[in-house]
């Protein structure tokens, strides 16, 4: 849980403050964009729009409200896990190796400057991992437009 923790504050953290606030995919598949707003509304917006879309959200994990509560501080940050089984899985029928990878996951992170970012794995990039067929990478390429939709 220690190395996963890390894990998560460098995407959280690092990799936002090296793209200055542009959207992009790095070569290990993670997608962070800018939010304009704070940790607790990007994730209600997107809590919001997955309910609309009726997309399970299956957790929503508060890591800094975990790191509370054993004394340790870190900024707002909030991983959720959403999906739904009627686009999961063909994808897991088709590779099953990509349940390592759903449900879906977006880290919505605060910065040290208080910045707020939202993170998720590119569906090219789950595509490559997994050996997706091109057909059903339109499963999982919603993640980025709940991203983008979240963070206006």
């Amino acid at each position: 849980m220690r190395i996963w923790t890390l894990t998560t504050l460098f995407v959280a953290f690092a990799l936002p403050a090296l793209v200055a606030g542009n959207p992009v995919a790095k070569n290990d598949g993670i997608v962070t964009i800018a939010s304009n707003h704070s940790v607790d509304e990007t994730v209600a917006k997107l809590k919001s729009i997955l309910q609309s879309k009726g997309v399970t959200l299956f957790a929503v994990i508060d890591h800094s409200g975990e790191a509370a509560k054993v004394g340790l501080q870190m900024p707002n940050t909030k991983l959720l896990i959403f999906g739904s089984p009627k686009t999961g899985t063909p994808l897991m029928l088709a590779a099953p190796s990509i349940a390592l990878d759903l449900p879906l996951k977006i880290l919505v992170a605060q910065d040290n400057q208080g910045k707020v970012w939202i993170s998720y794995d590119s569906p090219e990039y789950l595509q490559q991992r997994h050996g997706l067929p091109q057909d059903l990478v339109q499963n999982i390429a919603v993640v980025g437009a709940l991203a983008a939709r979240a963070g206006k």
